[in-house]
């Protein structure tokens, strides 16, 4: 009868963030070890908390798949000598796979003959490897980890107790100082130590000691608690998904509750309660039905409704006192000036090599105006452009980012408007700061995308230029994240300026202010590299092939949104049936261009109507196909191109390019040379693999 397997790992408290992934983790290494074992299995289950990571393997079969498989020998000629008989190498083969000489039989492969034996691999008892396992817990990576004691073990938290039980039998194996055992522990204050007899019975045991090891479980309590208080109070409470996953890997038993703050607080900027509830207190804010924040929150208990009210005052007593904190911070910063905290800047190193936070903020302004120059921004747009610059950074000097330092940017934008600046400079502060995320959200206004663009431009051209580019996992100047943040803006913004030019532009800064270590031999290639990279990335994420990707970013990195848009018109032709004429036609013209560079074209030397004629459409196909590039109609663009089709395949039907005759083959060469060099302007259209190949 098949029985069922339970591992528990008992842990000091785990962070929140590190939850999930081990869970998956825990579900994906036991399938794959089960899967190398040939150990059959109906089901598998992972259960989460912040004590504990747990897996249960429902019906494992009692022994291994018994297998029969082909074991390749030596060549014929090896295992037997001039006589027939065999020899030491067959001998020795067949002995290493459990057979005799009798057991072998003869195949050839590519026209060379080897020995083969069958030979059944007998399946181990299940019991027997199941103490394996102690690699699958070890094996499980974590963000950070540490070691405890005397153990040489590195792990996200100290292991206290293992569970392993093989129906109810003890799997026996130690990890750590640790001996499995059957014995698990509820909650930690209203649980008690548990005899887990029988792995289906864990849940229900663990539940009645007050621990919901199902995750999606406690979730739904979570948010059916939040709904009780919001049908009994009309309150609204607006549920952060990424909250939510973080509160309910804080808790093994959620219990949702209303607590409350003294309506002064609604004086300060919504922005400063509301982070102070989800980002310092985890703690769900409280709107009314029209959205209006009200002065209430929701927290979510790690115990049962016991007590609850005392829980509470102690919940609004901590929240009250960093109010107060926030408060105390507002009304202060504004006795001083902006020019206060910019002044301040000087004091504050960015970066040791590329100087102070006010040095970058000089460079930012530099770059915003030159930016605003190149999309040729009117006067008033560009004196806003150059404020917003130099009061982006001024709020990190300020009490209440300097205690709330997700609110960088946020309070910038509160206190311009409090000081008496531009509404567009106001809003460009918090903009300059977005996307904050790979996906997150573009600034909404030109000013703001202008600031962003120079910002992020400034540090990573500086700090690549001083050798901190990123590698590996490692990045922690945020500069593939900030690379992808410029291309989204350019991409979404639709401005008509390259890639390449735009990075120019920081590069030619960087180069005037001769500062020590910053490289300028290598900097151009370091960037043309990272900036492929990125713009590759953001290809791959809209659903490029990777060999388009190759086709429209072999070249300098252009104007993104044409490469974009290249890139999309190639990646719908390349599986038409009806392109493959056309494909032929181009691949001919690209692989005989490559031999030679001449691109000078002598029409006296023609000897064909066919290549009269192919020069002649060529000719208008190029000034038509730059006339559309420039009006920026890529399909039309790439359309005239596939025109070429039919006199192309004409020119070979009648002619040999590689003629006995020099004058006659360089000049049929530097035809072709002259269309693939227009061909190419498109994309490198060698690197594509077409399904109908060329």
């Amino acid at each position: 009868m098949a029985k069922n397997v339970l591992f528990e790992i008992g842990l000091e408290e785990l962070p929140a963030r590190f939850i999930d992934g081990a869970e998956l983790q825990l579900a994906e290494k036991t399938k794959n070890w089960l899967e190398e074992l040939r150990i059959n299995y109906a089901s598998i289950e992972t259960f989460s908390s912040p004590r504990r990571l747990t897996v249960l393997i429902h019906d494992i079969a009692e022994n291994q798949a018994t297998i029969e498989e082909e074991a390749k020998g030596p060549a014929i000629k090896i295992a037997q000598d001039e006589n027939g008989n065999w020899t030491k190498a067959a001998i020795g083969f067949t002995k290493g796979q459990g057979k005799t000489v009798d057991d072998i039989y003869t195949k050839e492969i590519k026209g060379v003959t080897y020995i083969f034996v069958n030979k059944v691999i007998e399946g181990k008892p299940t019991e027997s490897l199941l103490p394996g396992f102690d690699e699958i817990i070890t094996s499980i990576q974590f963000a950070k980890n540490m070691r405890w004691g005397e153990q040489t073990l590195r792990y996200a938290r100290p292991i206290r107790w293992i569970v392993a039980l093989y129906g109810n039998q003890v799997i026996p194996f130690e990890i750590a100082g640790v001996t499995t055992g059957n014995i698990s522990y509820g909650h930690r204050f209203l649980g008690s130590e548990l005899t887990i007899e029988n792995p289906l019975d864990y849940k229900v045991q663990l539940r009645k000691s007050y621990v919901i090891v199902d995750h999606q479980e406690r979730e739904k309590m979570i948010i059916d608690g939040i709904k009780l208080i919001e049908e009994k109070n009309g309150y609204q409470v607006p549920i952060d998904p990424e909250l939510l996953d973080e509160v309910r890997n804080l808790v093994e038993y959620p219990t949702a509750f209303l607590g409350a703050y003294e309506e002064e607080f609604l004086t300060l900027p919504e922005e400063v309660l509301i982070t102070s509830m989800k980002e310092h207190q985890r703690y769900f804010p409280v709107k009314s039905g029209d959205g209006k924040l009200l002065p209430y929150f929701v927290a979510v208990r790690n115990g049962d409704a016991h007590a609850i009210e005392t829980v509470r005052k102690g919940n609004e007593k901590v929240l009250r006192a960093r109010l107060s904190d926030a408060q105390f911070f507002f009304e202060e910063d504004q006795k001083n000036s902006i020019e206060f905290y910019i002044n301040k800047l000087s004091n504050v190193v960015f970066q040791e090599k590329l100087g102070t936070i006010r040095d970058k903020v000089n460079r930012v302004v530099r770059l915003s105006k030159e930016i605003a120059e190149k999309l040729a921004t009117d006067s008033n747009t560009t004196v806003l452009v150059a404020r917003a610059a130099e009061l982006s950074k001024f709020d990190l000097m300020t009490n209440m980012v300097n205690e709330f330092t997700e609110l960088q940017g946020v309070m910038g934008e509160k206190y311009a408007r409090i000081f008496g600046e531009d509404e567009a400079v106001a809003v460009a502060i918090r903009e300059h700061y977005m996307p904050t995320s790979a996906n997150g959200e573009i600034p909404g206004t030109l000013v703001g995308s202008i600031v962003s663009v120079a910002d992020k431009l400034d540090t990573i051209v500086g700090c690549i230029g001083v050798g901190l580019r990123p590698t590996g996992s490692q990045d922690p100047y945020g500069l593939r994240r900030q690379a992808i943040g410029v291309l989204r803006i350019l991409t979404e913004r639709k401005w008509d300026i390259s890639v390449a030019d735009l990075f120019g532009i920081a590069i030619e800064l960087y180069r005037n202010l001769n500062l020590e270590h910053f490289n300028k031999e290598t900097v151009v290639d370091d960037l043309r590299g990272f900036i492929q990279q990125r713009v590759a990335f953001v290809l791959k994420e809209s659903g490029i092939e990777q060999d388009i990707i190759q086709a429209v970013t072999s070249g300098e990195i252009g104007v993104i949104a044409t490469i974009l848009k290249k890139a999309s018109i190639l990646s719908a032709k390349r599986n038409e049936e009806s392109f493959k004429p056309v494909q032929e036609a181009l691949g001919r013209v690209l692989n005989l261009a490559e031999k030679t560079e001449e691109v000078e074209v002598q029409p006296q030397y023609f000897e064909t109507d066919s290549e009269k004629e192919l020069f002649a459409v060529y000719e208008k196909v190029a000034s038509n196909y730059r006339m559309l590039i420039e009006k920026g109609d890529l399909e039309g663009a790439f359309h005239e191109l596939e025109t070429l089709t039919d006199p192309i395949h004409e020119f070979f039907d009648h002619n040999m390019v590689m003629a006995d005759d020099e004058k006659l083959k360089n000049n049929r060469l530097a035809l072709l040379n002259r269309i693939a060099l227009v061909l190419n302007s498109f994309a490198d259209l060698n690197a594509i693999e077409w399904k109908q190949h060329f």
